[in-house]
């Protein structure tokens, strides 16, 4: 049963913010897992990564976090979709620092056959230990008989079983299992093409040890061809006219030509014997034999050059030659067999690939590099093979990335990129082709009419303003000659205060109060008014704003947010108490999974307020109702369930911080009517939305999905990024 891969990531605290390196751990190991020196990234966790169907990346185009909470009831999938999120470092050119640097990887020069012995290219004896083909069959030569594939091994590898369900039909060659170490190799190879029927022979090649041909025939399919594929198999509809040798008659021949004990040689081989229906007993599979790691296999082609040095399936050629395959299938087992794994081993065959794929993107960079701004001229570096990026470790591994956006993302030839004219367009194509690709950038755009630098500062201070009315409290009316001391310990119990003013505009005195987070904002309406404070009966609310009016509903989606799930707000605690103290405090609360004591980011002291996260949401449910009125070290706690993630309380503590002190607050303000842009932007924010969810539905279960604001750091200022990212599960949610 195929085991479901999930993520974790502990993110809670105000430390979340990842930089572009950290990001890029992350997607490197996703993509390439253990290979290519890849670790698991350090901020997170990835289990079982070798069963992830596919990495997804969208990147949202010069938004940053302001435009997440800015609109953030417009992003209902987003934040209901995903549990993880994090703070990210802004870019100047985020696609570039996306793809980063890559791995160490250093290969030499390509030879012309790869069969070089140099020191550089031979692998260590201490590290032969390692080698797949080593684990496989140990390090001393062998006869052949201890490479042909067991019953096990065939049945495993979809080979055509005497007395299979399948194999209903089948021929058997009728040669026996009493095969030796003297027994006669065979090379086979077919060339098939595409029947109403399926795939059906329609040439065959057989070799004796010594490489003659003894049969080289093409077959008349049973069925009207429905593609020739003759780029592959070589066949075109002219050839195949005048053919009248039927399957049955190879079979026949087959029969005749192998002896009892003979041992059929090819290249996955399995494939050629249920194309021709036969059942063959003793085999030697050799993308089996020259093993790799993770059930990966070398294509025959890059064997014949690496290990015989013969250049096979030429470009130039109209299609691959089964005499030429089957021969170099023979060789190939005959060469592992006179020279033992360990010689095999010795080749280094995994670098000696690597080698190849990289001069070959070294080749395209090289080819492309006069068309336009490529990666490579955007990072001011020359094309290098010492310091290969994303793109090229992908292209190593076989992987060719699908790129999808407005913006020209990649020159260099190493991506499936598609250019588009909407957003509408880049989701058509991306519900078509992502399924196709294990790696794929999804790049949407608001477009440029909303990019501009003054509607940026103006989104700016709108989301400030309202943050800032969403953290302030009104309180009152007080006596003429109320004790500020008792109002500023009552309201101090609910949380850290910012700021507490006394407002004189009004017949009798109000305070303001602004807090550092939104829970102690919160708390202090539910629980103080209409308490008695300073002995004032008083009434507590938000500044009355059109900005405000959905301040309701906005707590609401913010307490029901995935990322607050299991996370309480406790406050009221005494600053002398460390986190030790906390934990020990707070130690027989069932499931407890993270304690995290925030503090002023510039004098590094404590707050007197926490969050706690638990394992089971019930958990945190049941220690709400224990915690509240709970005294510790002479202090009573209150607390409320959490609004805030860790990234958004740093975040709201940098918009209180950037421009200095906030001017008073007036009670009630002029209502505003929201501009024609702005109205119009939340459509399309809305509508962006949409278009992920479509996305984010179509994508296969266990996908991983990363959704990126970049943030913006240009010459008219900086603004952090927002990333959210989960493992989709069965059901379409996003998997912890």
């Amino acid at each position: 049963q195929k085991k479901s891969c999930h993520l974790s990531a502990a993110l809670l605290g105000e430390d979340s913010e990842i930089s572009q390196e950290q990001l890029y751990e992350l997607l490197k190991y996703a993509a390439l897992g253990k290979c290519h020196n890849t670790a698991q990234p350090s901020w997170c966790r990835i289990y079982h990564q070798s069963h992830l169907a596919g990495v997804v990346v969208v990147v949202l185009h010069e938004m940053s976090q302001l435009h997440f909470y800015r609109f953030y009831l417009q992003f209902k999938h987003l934040r209901r979709a995903f549990r993880h999120r994090f703070t990210l470092a802004p870019s100047a050119n985020f696609p570039v620092s996306l793809y980063g640097e890559g791995t160490n990887l250093k290969p030499q020069n390509t030879p012309q056959g790869l069969t070089s012995t140099s020191s550089e290219c031979i692998t260590k004896s201490s590290d032969l230990q390692c080698d797949p083909i080593i684990q496989r069959y140990g390090e001393k030569k062998q006869g052949l008989t201890s490479y042909t594939l067991t019953l096990e091994e065939q049945k495993k590898n979809d080979y055509p079983i005497e007395g299979s369900p399948g194999c209903k039909g089948y021929i058997s060659t009728e040669c026996d299992q009493q095969r030796t170490d003297s027994s006669p190799l065979f090379g086979l190879d077919c060339e098939m093409c595409l029947t109403a029927k399926g795939n059906e022979v329609t040439r065959v090649s057989l070799v004796d040890a010594r490489g003659q041909c003894l049969l080289n025939e093409l077959v008349k399919p049973e069925s009207t061809v429905v593609n020739y594929r003759t780029r592959f198999s070589g066949i075109t509809k002219k050839m195949l006219l005048p053919v009248k040798t039927k399957l049955s008659d190879i079979q026949t021949r087959l029969k005749k030509m192998l002896p009892h004990d003979a041992v059929l040689v090819g290249h996955s081989l399995n494939s050629d014997l249920q194309a021709l229906e036969m059942i063959h007993p003793s085999v030697i599979d050799t993308s089996l034999l020259f093993a790799r790691s993770e059930g990966r296999r070398f294509k025959l082609k890059f064997l014949a050059k690496a290990v015989l040095g013969k250049e096979i399936q030429c470009e130039h050629k109209l299609g691959h030659d089964p005499t030429e395959d089957a021969r170099a299938a023979l060789e190939l087992a005959q060469f592992f067999i006179e020279q033992g794994p360990t010689k095999v081993a010795e080749l280094n065959l995994e670098m000696l690939l690597t080698a190849e794929k990289l001069a070959e993107v070294s080749q395209n960079k090289a080819a492309l590099q006069p068309q336009g701004c490529g990666f490579q001229e955007q990072l001011n570096e020359p094309p290098s093979l010492s310091k290969p990026c994303f793109l090229d470790c992908l292209q190593v591994t076989g992987q060719k990335p699908l790129l999808l956006g407005r913006q020209r993302l990649d020159s260099s030839g190493l991506c499936q990129s598609n250019l588009s004219t909407s957003n509408k367009q880049i989701l058509q194509r991306a519900l078509e082709d992502v399924p196709l690709s294990k790696f794929s950038i999804i790049q949407f755009s608001l477009g440029p009419e909303y990019l501009a630098s003054h509607l940026h500062a103006g989104l700016h201070a709108k989301v400030r303003s309202k943050l800032t009315d969403m953290l302030t409290i009104y309180a009152g009316p007080f006596e003429e000659n109320f004790c500020m001391k008792s109002v500023k310990k009552a309201f101090g119990r609910c949380g850290p205060i910012q700021s507490l003013t006394v407002v004189t505009e009004t017949f009798q005195p109000y305070v303001c109060v602004q807090y550092e987070v939104l829970e102690a904002a919160q708390l202090a309406v539910e629980s103080l008014n209409g308490a008695e404070v300073a002995g004032s009966c008083i009434k507590v609310q938000r500044p009355v704003t059109a900005a405000m009016l959905d301040c309701n509903v906005l707590i609401k989606e913010l307490e029901l947010d995935v990322e607050n799930e299991g996370v309480i707000y406790v406050a009221g605690l005494k600053k002398s108490l460390t986190e030790t103290d906390l934990q020990e405090e707070f130690s027989q609360l069932k499931d407890l999974e993270t304690l995290f004591l925030p503090k002023d980011l510039q004098s590094g002291k404590h707050r007197n307020c926490c969050f706690l996260k638990f394992q089971k949401t019930q958990s945190a449910v049941d220690a709400l109702e224990a915690i509240n009125g709970w005294t510790m070290k002479g202090s009573e706690l209150r607390s409320r369930n959490a609004l805030a993630p860790g990234h958004l309380w740093r975040w709201i503590w940098q918009m209180n911080h950037s421009n200095g002190k906030q001017g008073k607050h007036i009670f009630y303000e002029k209502m505003e009517q929201l501009s024609d842009s702005e109205q119009d932007l939340r459509k399309k924010v809305k509508k962006l939305d949409h278009h992920i969810k479509k996305l984010y539905r179509n994508l296969q279960s266990n996908t991983l999905c990363v959704v990126l604001f970049p943030g913006v750091n240009s010459t008219h200022g900086s603004q952090s990024g927002l990333g959210l990212m989960g493992i989709k599960d069965d059901e379409g949610r996003s998997a912890c």
